[in-house]
C-alpha cells in the first residue's frame, strides 16, 4: 500500500477513504462476504464499470479491500474486504441509524 499524508482530523481521514456512495455501497455489499465484480456492479445499480473499477482500486491501494485472482479460464476475481475494512461496519450501522430518523421526520 503506498504511503499517503493523511488529514489530521480523523472525521477528514475516514471521508478520504470513503468519500463518495460508491465506496460506501461497495463496503455495504461486501459486509456479507466475498463478491464478484458483476455481483458487485449488479447489486449495486447504476455504476458503471469504469466508475466501479476505479473506486475498488482506490479502496485496495488503501488496504480496505483485497482482490483473488483465480487462475481459471475464465479468469475469476473477488473481491473482500480486509480486517481494516470490516471496521467500517460501525460506521455503516451508524449511517442506518441516523438515515432511519431522517426519513421518520420527513413524512
Amino acid at each position: 500500500m503506498e504511503t499517503q499524508k493523511l488529514p489530521e482530523c480523523p472525521v477528514e481521514t475516514t471521508l478520504s477513504l470513503i468519500s463518495n456512495r460508491w465506496k460506501v455501497l461497495i463496503i455495504r455489499d461486501l459486509l456479507t462476504g466475498k463478491k464478484r465484480f458483476g455481483e458487485l456492479k449488479n447489486s449495486i445499480g447504476n455504476i458503471s464499470q469504469k466508475v466501479l473499477t476505479s473506486n475498488l482500486k482506490d479502496m485496495k491501494e488503501a488496504g480496505l479491500i483485497t482482490r483473488t485472482v483465480y487462475a481459471e479460464v475464465p479468469p475469476r476475481v473477488e473481491y473482500e474486504l480486509t480486517e481494516m475494512g470490516l471496521s467500517l461496519n460501525t460506521v455503516l450501522e451508524a449511517m442506518v441509524v441516523w438515515g432511519k430518523e431522517y426519513k421518520k421526520k420527513q413524512i
